[in-house]
């Protein structure tokens, strides 16, 4: 058993179990927390992974032992926590989750009181340096008893809160029209927990696949950007006969999408629906959106009114850069969705309540209401690849294009415009990986060529893999 800080990333902490990441690890986070943070009552939860009660045992006995009170939700999805820690008086919230990651992965997402982000820009390195010197000195410290726990649930106001805010719970049937059928898919993950509470009060009919939390993951882990998760929900969209289906990954803290055909669509045309559902409430707001592609959230933005402004990728970043703008909404294409309202937090329930609540109200397929934007700006989508000097192969691929780019920015990675198409090539916070993604206005075949195109470069120039 190792204790290494690798776990630690950019904006939390992650990694194998019971190697880099194990329980004096969690033990040493928990005084940690306390100390660094002055946190004397603190919320956790955890997902549905087998090793989430140890982690769960050891971080509250360290909380305890440095003179926090614990409170103890249970089995959650992290926007659970970030309700908690905005609606209660607690100093920290700690969720255990690997989210979309392997089985045999773990980690953990830390905000403050008031569910207020901690990044490596804002408190988690100061954790980790903390964490560090308590494992020098304790080593793996003996077995103690196990620490008091206050059990609570604000699950029923939480779910409260959803219907509310989405409005899907006023929606009433429309005459002469079937109910919306959805397909619900949760990955043995931690979404059908709420979904369950949900149901009763939406006017959908629901197709469920995969409700009950197992940590075994007998079909997989609930990641459904992996292809083999995709044809799955997509096949079940299919054979069901749906409008539409939402798959969830592990701590629910993302959902996506798939039309009536099964088709998938990108999280970043959803941007655009839900930034026009929130300037519709809120006219002129701020909309907060990452660097890898942003042409069409712009676009949309500025049609309806709103300010668009450039975020840096990553949860705690994007929550961070929402407060200082005090943005309605701010939305990554990577599925992660942010909302003032829910204390400037990250929600996958929020999102396909909205759009469900949009199709039901509009009677218009979801294929129909992203067509015209896709059509508009296509995307290739996130395409990763296995390198092994990230930060020199992307020196060499922003010197080849640089000179002949209208725009550029370095905020996240290499990021250059031209007339018609635009490419973001960062490096990933967690792997060995760059990450491309590319646009262009109203042309697939100009898109397709300048991707396939930077890969080869890629591929010669670094000898980078598909990850």
């Amino acid at each position: 058993m190792s204790n290494s800080l690798s776990c630690f990333k950019a904006y939390d902490i992650r990694g194998r179990v019971p190697g880099v990441l194990n329980a004096p690890l969690a033990r040493a986070l928990g005084q940690a927390v306390v100390e660094i943070l002055g946190a004397k009552s603190v919320v956790i939860g955890r997902d549905a992974r087998l090793s989430g009660p140890e982690l769960r045992d050891a971080l509250a006995l360290g909380l305890h032992e440095a003179g926090a009170q614990v409170t103890d939700i249970g089995m959650c999805g992290t926007e659970e926590i970030y309700y908690a820690a905005a609606n209660q008086p607690f100093g920290a919230g700690v969720m255990i989750t690997g989210s979309h990651n392997p089985a045999d992965e773990n980690g953990f997402k830390l905000v403050r009181g008031g569910a207020i982000p901690i990044s490596g820009d804002s408190g988690l390195f100061a954790l980790r340096d903390r964490v560090a010197a308590i494992l020098a000195e304790n080593g793996s410290a003996a077995s103690a008893p196990a620490a008091p726990l206050h059990q609570a649930s604000f699950r029923a106001d939480y779910v409260a809160w959803l219907l509310q805010y989405s409005g899907a719970g006023k929606l009433a049937p429309v005459a002469g029209r079937k109910p919306l059928k959805i397909v619900a898919d949760a990955g043995n993950g931690c979404a059908g927990l709420v979904l369950k509470d949900l149901m009763s009060s939406l006017p959908f009919e629901f197709v469920c696949r995969q409700m009950q939390p197992d940590g075994n993951f007998p079909d997989g882990v609930p990641n459904p950007l992996l292809p083999e998760r995709r044809a799955a929900t997509a096949a079940a969209v299919r054979e069901a006969g749906a409008d539409m289906g939402v798959a969830w990954d592990g701590d629910f803290d993302r959902c996506f999408f798939y039309d009536a055909e099964g088709n998938f669509i990108e999280g970043y045309y959803c941007i655009g629906l839900l930034a026009q559902e929130l300037l519709r409430r809120v006219p002129g707001g701020k909309v907060v959106y990452d660097t890898r592609v942003y042409w069409n959230t712009r676009d949309v933005v500025l049609a309806a009114g709103g300010q668009p402004i450039m975020g840096k990728t990553g949860h705690a970043f994007m929550k961070e850069r929402m407060r200082a703008e005090d943005a309605v909404y701010g939305g990554e294409m990577s599925a992660h969705h942010y909302f003032r309202d829910f204390a400037y937090c990250d929600s996958g329930m929020l999102p396909w309540m909205l759009v469900a609540s949009l199709v039901h109200r509009s009677g218009k397929p979801l294929a129909e209401l992203v067509a015209e934007r896709m059509a508009a700006y296509p995307c290739s989508g996130e395409i990763n690849r296995r390198v092994q000097d990230a930060p020199a192969l992307m020196k060499l691929v922003r010197d080849k294009y640089a000179p002949t780019a209208l725009y550029e920015d370095s905020l996240d990675g290499v990021n250059l415009e031209f007339a018609q198409w635009r490419f973001n090539l960062r490096m990933s916070n967690t792997e060995p990986l760059l990450r491309l993604n590319v646009e262009s206005r109203a042309d697939r075949a100009l898109l397709e060529d300048k991707t396939a195109e930077i890969l080869r470069l890629l591929e010669e120039m670094g000898g980078a893999v598909p990850a």
